[in-house]
């Protein structure tokens, strides 16, 4: 009993800690727009008189506004779990070794991506196919409004190329889904009947010789009643896997949950829009030529190689505006 106060005293700081920083970032970025916007307007002064100063002057309004587009962004992120960490899984569909390598690309994409945004990236799970690419993997992207953008990636996702393991050089379509819940708070009240579950234990994975774990301390649990499936191998300890699976799986019930509300009060609200979750939201298309689409907000991009290297911000902010027009009507 002490161990398990230990732990939920533990993780209560650090969520503390979390809604601390974000505050002060808040604060922090405040304080730099406002210095921004008085740069600015001495400048405009100064360029009435020193017209060599006009190009200075739109480069710094450019740089103010975006910035005010990355407030007004931040702004759209009201929902009650934004701020949390962000529990990612990433499946290929149908199609063997083109649908792995995808989810292997996208997987990368995600790593730039936070890379690029200062978030961390801890691998929970990861299962590599012997030939090419990635069967599943599931990574935790910490910082603050991790899941709060992430949430705009959540379903499947549609390549279109030229495949590098066809020799007759075919063009070839594939798919893979990307889940996106937050990770909660031990505290939420969300029951587990033991029951209920169905838990395996195999032998780790890794990169093989003296990396490869020689005991059964990977983890797999399945909800019977949902169906869902989590797993951990991160750990050496059986234990400590098997804490971080119930973990995830506790994240995917409380996500189902908010889903299910969400569906409700769409209904009764009578409203016609489809919530359509688990369908192809993006197409990423290599040949036969360069673009990627976003089918929800029809925003496009023509530079795929700048997107499969995580610069995905016009599609989540994209998405975020329209989520908060939605909510407004």
């Amino acid at each position: 009993m002490g161990q398990a106060s230990f732990w939920d005293d533990s993780e209560r700081a650090q969520r503390i800690s979390q809604k601390v920083a974000a505050l002060k970032d808040q604060l922090e970025q405040y304080d730099k727009l406002v210095e921004q916007a008085e740069e600015v307007e001495v400048l405009v002064e100064l360029a009435q008189e020193d017209e060599s100063l006009e190009s200075e002057v739109v480069a710094a309004l450019q740089a103010l506004k975006r910035e005010l587009e990355q407030v007004e962004n931040a702004v759209l992120l009201s929902g009650p779990y934004d701020q949390n960490n962000a529990i990612v899984s990433l499946h290929p569909g149908a199609g063997g070794t083109e649908s792995q390598d995808w989810a292997e690309m996208l997987f990368r994409m995600y790593q730039r991506w936070a890379e690029r945004n200062g978030y961390q990236v801890e691998v929970l799970d990861l299962l590599m196919d012997d030939e090419a690419g990635i069967k599943s993997v599931t990574f935790l992207v910490k910082g603050t409004n991790a899941y709060g953008y992430l949430k705009a990636e959540r379903g499947v996702h549609r390549l279109v190329r030229i495949s590098p393991f066809d020799t007759s050089g075919r063009r070839h379509t594939s798919f893979a889904s990307v889940d996106v819940v937050p990770e909660i708070d031990q505290n939420v009240e969300i029951e587990i009947d033991e029951s209920d579950l169905k838990i395996d234990t195999y032998r780790a994975g890794g990169a093989g010789g003296q990396h490869v774990n020689k005991t059964d301390s990977a983890v797999r649990i399945t909800h019977l009643p949902t169906g869902i499936v989590v797993q951990c191998q991160k750990e050496r300890s059986q234990h400590s896997n098997r804490l971080t699976a119930m973990k995830i799986l506790k994240a995917k019930l409380f996500e189902k949950r908010l889903r299910e509300q969400e569906e409700e009060m769409a209904a009764l609200r009578g409203e016609q829009k489809e919530i359509a979750w688990g369908s192809q939201i993006r197409s990423y298309i290599f040949h036969p030529y360069s673009l990627v689409k976003d089918h929800r907000t029809n925003v496009e991009v023509g530079n795929v190689d700048a997107v499969m290297d995580g610069k995905i911000e016009p599609f989540i902010y994209a998405y975020l505006q329209q989520a908060g027009k939605l909510e407004e009507q």
